[in-house]
């Protein structure tokens, strides 16, 4: 496999998918796009703003898939198993990935369905936006944005470089996590603030029940704390129930946190309640902004690596753990049994214990500043 997909089919051309289209075709290198959708009038509406390069329904696919090496799918996770059995069916021998918001279960859907002969990788685009179907596509939607990718230890070297490589490409922010860890994080950063944002304003409608009329007093706080409850109640009842094991686990979190306010509150401890908030609010306040670092900020880590099952995996992880990001992945090939894994890495996180962990685990590692023209 080369270090770029040439060949890509998105199935399912939404805000995501069609999004997802039109910022490979504004991407240096850009491959061929097809996109697979149900209805004729989102067919067209890509091909006329040059989202796709080619549009087909769902049962004419079969050609475009078996041409493809990259496949994304895009639907709604309901339909995901769908697609991942036919393309085990078609015998599939590709790289396969995903966009949905969990990853245990579409994960060991995959591992069921596939065949065996394509490579999974789990991922979770981590942008979005009020609108939604292709009319709402934006080639720059994912720019400067977290694309969270969750190779397994069996993920080869190759598959993971060429999908880390595309992501980057449209502008996103790749980030490695295993399935498990994602699901528990997005459920304490995604799944629980929409339930939260739902039980907030079903509290104030309750009131309004009761006779108090408090929705006339919501004001700017409210209402950007409960936006998103206003979204699909189908959708977000799927993702709930996919990840329900991380949410139930994080609500009770998020209670204990709610009762350790109301003991400070009526216990009266002062100190003790704004030391509470103070808390919340440096972690709120030291939140990234969007941003691309300056080369002179980046750092190349080089990884010898033999035939080792679950390498880049563990390496990726390892990363990710150490909270550094990676902001570029490239493998070359020295001998069929051995391989230097070259990332760069932003200044983000700690470095130094993610050498000195790959270390412990077996692995020969260089570590090299970048000068400001980005070479080493």
């Amino acid at each position: 496999m080369t270090g770029s997909f040439e060949r890509v089919v998105i199935i399912g051309v939404g805000l995501i998918g069609g999004s997802l289209g039109a910022a490979l075709k504004a991407a240096p290198d850009a491959p061929h796009v097809t996109g697979v959708a149900r209805d004729e009038r989102t067919r067209e509406i890509a091909l006329e703003r040059g989202v796709l390069d080619e549009a087909v329904a769902p049962a004419d696919a079969d050609g475009a898939l078996l041409a493809a090496d990259l496949v994304v799918i895009a639907t709604p996770v309901s339909a995901a198993e769908e697609w991942l059995a036919r393309l085990g069916r078609l015998g599939y021998a590709g790289v396969v990935t995903d966009v949905a918001s969990t990853k245990a279960a579409i994960t060991a859907d995959a591992a069921r369905l596939l065949g065996g002969r394509a490579t999974f990788i789990g991922a979770h685009p981590m942008a979005g936006s009020e609108r939604s179907g292709v009319e709402a596509a934006d080639p720059e939607l994912f720019r400067g944005a977290y694309y969270v990718l969750c190779p397994l230890e069996g993920t080869p070297a190759d598959a993971y470089s060429a999908l880390h490589h595309l992501v980057t490409s449209i502008g996103a922010r790749a980030i490695a996590v295993s399935p498990d860890a994602h699901d528990r994080a997005v459920a304490a950063i995604s799944h629980v603030p929409h339930v939260t944002a739902s039980a907030l304003t079903n509290l104030a409608a309750a009131r309004v029940d009761d006779g108090e009329d408090v929705l006339r007093l919501a004001a700017g706080g409210f209402k950007d704390m409960t936006r998103i409850a206003a979204g699909s109640p189908e959708l977000w009842t799927g993702i709930c129930m996919d990840n329900r094991d991380a949410v139930i686990a994080a609500l009770a979190d998020l209670s204990g946190q709610l009762e350790g306010f109301a003991a400070l509150l009526a216990s009266g401890d002062r100190p003790g309640l704004r030391d509470w908030l103070d808390r919340a609010a440096q972690v709120r306040r030291a939140l990234p902004a969007r941003w691309v670092p300056a080369s002179a900020r980046l750092h190349e880590l080089t990884v010898a690596m033999t035939d080792r099952p679950g390498a880049v995996s563990t390496v990726t992880q390892a990363a990710a753990r150490a909270g550094c990001n990676i902001e570029d992945i490239g493998i070359d090939h020295v001998t069929e049994d051995t391989a230097l894994l070259s990332i760069v890495l932003t200044d983000e996180g700690d470095v130094e214990a993610l050498v000195a962990g790959l270390r412990a685990d077996g692995f020969d590692v260089t570590f090299t500043p970048l000068d400001a023209e980005g070479q080493a």
